[in-house]
């Protein structure tokens, strides 16, 4: 039976990937820092599903996360993170304090996940997912904290997808979507797609286990 690892699974993608992954099978391990909505979100996923309630960013979670997984892993999700400072400010006015708290979230908890369960990934040539966005690689104003946050774990990953070949690494775009960050951003959040169809496209990409490299939710759907 797989394990997969899945951080933010208490709602949006994380949570409609879990599904995706539960409905084959996969024994899961999820985390949200909402305690309750994480016990809700295990109780709809349904099968084989650990919920630890924490902040990724913690070390004593994280260290949590890991030994939930310590019978192997197979896949990891990094897919929990923040949008940092709200409403979304220019440049000139963000406020580095805040920045830091962002990357800590975005970019260093993933790779000390990542580096806490590389050995049993190599054990069984599993994978890793980091859930990226298409503002790690555009210029939206007021978005670059955010989304130079999103750049450096994509630049991560790529350096990992070389150090590491016999792990798939995988950083992919989910596109917009229907979700609580999406509005918080302060964007048309009803009219983007639900976050099933990019946990749709990405199980795909965990099932044909293609090479290592950047992929685009929307991209997978028209291959399909």
């Amino acid at each position: 039976m797989k394990t997969a690892l899945i951080t933010g699974g208490s709602r949006g993608l994380g949570r409609a990937l879990a599904r995706e992954l539960a409905a084959d099978g996969w024994t899961l391990v999820i985390d949200g820092r909402d305690a309750a909505a994480l016990e809700a979100a295990a109780r709809e996923i349904g099968g084989e599903v650990t919920a630890i309630a924490g902040d990724v960013a913690d070390a004593a979670h994280r260290a949590d996360l890991v030994r939930a997984v310590s019978g192997g892993l197979d896949l990891l999700v990094n897919n929990a993170s923040t949008l940092g400072t709200t409403p979304l400010p220019r440049l000139a006015d963000q406020p580095v304090a805040d920045l830091a708290a962002t990357y800590a979230t975005n970019v260093l908890a993933p790779l000390a996940l990542i580096q806490a369960v590389l050995p049993a990934l190599r054990d069984r040539q599993g994978a890793i997912l980091n859930v990226t966005s298409d503002a790690a690689v555009e210029n939206y104003e007021t978005w670059g904290g955010y989304g130079s946050s999103k750049a450096a774990l994509e630049q991560l990953s790529n350096v990992l997808a070389a150090e590491e070949p016999y792990v798939r690494v995988w950083w992919a775009d989910p596109g917009e979507m229907r979700t609580d960050m999406l509005r918080a951003a302060g964007e048309d959040a009803d009219a983007a797609p639900p976050p099933e169809e990019a946990a749709a496209a990405f199980r795909r990409l965990v099932d044909g286990r293609p090479a290592s490299g950047r992929y685009r939710a929307a991209d997978l759907a028209a291959a399909r």
